[in-house]
């Protein structure tokens, strides 16, 4: 079955772009609030959740504060990804977490729960 694509978007204070690129762009900001453990060797990224589970992506592009996007290695599509993307609201001067993800279909219901859990723990962890 061909995965598709969702968009979810966070709301997060004004002034806080330091504070989110930090956390979505840098290995210890990951750490903090996306995976247990993350080791890094040339672009490839692994991600360990608990003692166990262990995943591994490629980092396909950066661009400091604006977006990373991530594609798995395990995934047999080439055109999926997963992207973390720093925005600002034009009204309110509000920063706008963007998260781009490719998924199962009959998977969207958690996979947007899982993203909101996520999102929250990287508000609690930042102080957001």
């Amino acid at each position: 079955m061909e995965k598709i694509k969702i968009h979810l978007e966070y709301m997060l204070r004004s002034g806080s772009a330091e504070v989110i690129w930090n956390m979505i762009g840098t290995m210890s900001g990951l750490e903090q609030w996306f995976a247990d453990k993350i080791t890094v060797s040339d672009k490839l990224y692994t991600f360990q959740w608990g003692k166990d589970e262990r995943r591994t992506a490629k980092l396909i592009n950066i661009r400091s504060y604006n977006f990373i996007r991530f594609h798995w290695t395990d995934d047999e599509e080439s055109r999926t990804y997963f992207e973390l993307r720093m925005d600002e609201d034009e009204l309110t001067g509000d920063c706008i977490l963007s998260v781009t993800d490719f998924i199962e279909p009959e998977e969207e219901a958690d996979i947007k729960k899982l993203w909101d859990f996520q999102v929250n723990t990287l508000k609690r962890e930042a102080g957001l």
